[in-house]
């Protein structure tokens, strides 16, 4: 069954292996980035089926005209795809504070604006299905990567809220959590000057890694963007599909560990709780 997909960031990566995939198969693509014309040779190849147009997804205000545009355009979206993106690669000290605000104005506020225009049209249409892109790093974290950690982490909690209130209205909402994925995030990820106090440190062995090449980027990006056509087709709703052994590992790794952590503190938990109130039972 063809369908119709609304997706950000669709220049390179993610989103424009996306793209080429859905028109490939005869959906329709409403793709939206910041330079329309690097689209041109698909526009060319597959003519109104593609819809595109320019955006910007840290002015809220353009992203709810562009999305109410496409609504109109296109009459039914029945998947949005956030996966418009920015990184940085910084220890917190080394950040600049512009660059603080674009990771968090992109990465966390830019979804929350699609997410926010797309949901009335999605609700009068009655059904829907929202993809957010984060990465393992919305579950776990890595030194020199803190503040595309809190964009992350943050976008994640924020679409746990989402998922739950927009269930009755027939909408799903899955968080993909891709792992490290050559699609050329990583030669555009942002830095700063380097401090030479964290050189010897693991936020300065990492920000080495990426900058020489060594970090192991083990994942197919054809895949994972074909996982995420497979999950629609499924028509399965999870809140979370990880993809790639490095999230699956680390992710399940850092669960583990905040579990154990989480009931080694069970006694103080209770601790605290009023003498008046009975607290129901519990496992350790």
């Amino acid at each position: 069954m063809a369908r119709t997909w609304f997706i950000t960031g669709t220049s390179s990566g993610f989103g424009r292996g996306l793209t080429e995939q859905l028109l490939a198969r005869g959906d329709r693509v409403a793709a939206t980035l910041r330079r329309p014309e690097a689209l041109d040779d698909l526009r060319a190849a597959h003519g109104e089926r593609l819809w595109v147009a320019r955006l910007d997804v840290t002015d809220a205000e353009q992203v709810r005209g562009v999305v109410d545009e496409a609504f109109a355009a296109l009459g039914t979206i029945d998947v949005v795809v956030n996966n418009a993106g920015f990184g940085i690669i910084a220890s917190v000290e080394e950040a600049t504070d512009e660059q603080i605000r674009q990771v968090i104005d992109t990465n966390l506020l830019g979804s929350i604006h699609v997410i926010r225009a797309a949901l009335p049209h999605l609700r009068a249409q009655g059904h829907g299905h929202i993809l957010q892109v984060s990465s393992a790093g919305g579950q776990t974290a890595y030194p020199s990567f803190g503040y595309y950690h809190a964009s992350k982490w943050g976008i994640e909690g924020f679409c746990e809220t989402v998922a739950r209130e927009i269930e009755p209205f027939g909408i799903g909402l899955t968080i993909v959590e891709p792992g490290a994925t050559p699609t050329g995030f990583g030669s555009a990820l942002t830095t700063s000057a380097a401090m030479p106090e964290y050189d010897r440190t693991p936020a300065g062995e990492i920000r080495r890694a990426v900058e020489n090449g060594t970090f192991q980027l083990a994942n197919d990006p054809a895949k994972i963007t074909r996982a995420m056509i497979d999950l629609i087709e499924s028509g399965d709703t999870p809140l979370r599909l990880p993809l790639g052994a490095d999230t699956y590992n680390h992710v399940r790794a850092s669960l583990v560990a905040r579990l154990a952590e989480h009931d080694a503190h069970r006694d103080a938990a209770l601790s605290v709780v009023r003498d008046d109130v009975t607290v129901a039972s519990t496992t350790a």
